[in-house]
């Protein structure tokens, strides 16, 4: 695809979805050209809102991540993340119930501030099986018992794999399938990208619509089938996870595919 083409597809984009984790950074070291890349939208009038699927961390967290990293702190305020898309639902179906949570401390405090009641009880009214970096063994068997004795089964995303400056460590995607192994049970719903949950939490957030919004990021099966799926332009980078002979293979073709961030800012 040429240049025209590319700039022609941007043109009536005015607010990118930029995943976090092997699109604007890796681990702890910011992507070249990711902070021009802001740049470039804040000159052309366009807005960014940082989207992770990854609930190990509080939006506090990756807020003073950013700040770090130099992003103006107009952007580091606007985060979203899988987690908070779960809050939302949790809210909506279960209004009066308690949960167990299976997720680090930054989460549980953050979903508490946000209205969750959490216990570690047989008698929750549904489970949230979040990106958990203190699981443990016991912590898998609570969590199997509760799930395989019927509770309500909520997953706030289905990465397999988080990437980090040396590779890759387990993710969403495979605690559970380590859960479905010993319960035989899939998650009942799923938030976070491809998933529409987290894609109205976007809605919500930046008022918005579909045909405004480009989700841009680094993983095929989240990031950019996000955007194929769901109105937006889909964006891929191969600065993370994806590579060319994945897309190749894959069934989700994204609008566009660059390198990196800052290869976008010749057609915005």
């Amino acid at each position: 695809m040429d240049r025209v083409d590319y700039a022609r597809q941007l043109a009536d984009v005015r607010c990118f979805l930029l995943d976090m984790d092997g699109t604007f950074y890796l681990g702890d070291r910011l992507i070249e050209g990711s902070l021009e890349f802001l740049a470039a939208l804040e000159r052309t009038g366009r807005d960014a809102w940082f989207l992770t699927n990854n609930s190990s961390k509080s939006a506090a967290v990756y807020t003073e991540k950013l700040r770090k990293m130099g992003v103006p702190e107009r952007f580091c305020r606007q985060v979203m993340s899988s987690g908070h898309a779960t809050v939302r639902y949790v809210q909506e179906h279960f209004p009066e119930g308690r949960g167990y949570l299976l997720g680090n401390p930054a989460l549980t405090e953050e979903m508490t501030g946000m209205g969750l009641q959490f216990a570690d009880d047989d008698d929750v009214d549904y489970v949230i099986v979040a990106f958990d970096t203190t699981l443990d063994y016991a912590k898998m068997c609570r969590v199997c018992d509760l799930i395989r004795w019927g509770k309500p089964y909520i997953a706030t995303h289905p990465d397999f794999n988080c990437p980090t400056e040396t590779g890759f460590v387990p993710d969403m995607g495979a605690i559970m399938a380590f859960i479905e192994a010993s319960t035989g049970r899939k998650a009942d719903v799923i938030i976070g990208k491809p998933h529409y949950g987290i894609v109205r939490e976007a809605l919500e957030r930046t008022g918005r619509p579909l045909a405004e919004m480009a989700m841009v990021g680094d993983r095929l099966y989240t990031d950019v089938a996000t955007g194929v799926n769901h109105g937006m332009k889909g964006i891929l980078v191969l600065s993370g996870e994806a590579t060319m002979e994945e897309v190749a293979a894959s069934g989700v073709r994204p609008h566009m595919i660059f390198d990196k961030l800052a290869d976008m800012i010749p057609y915005l």
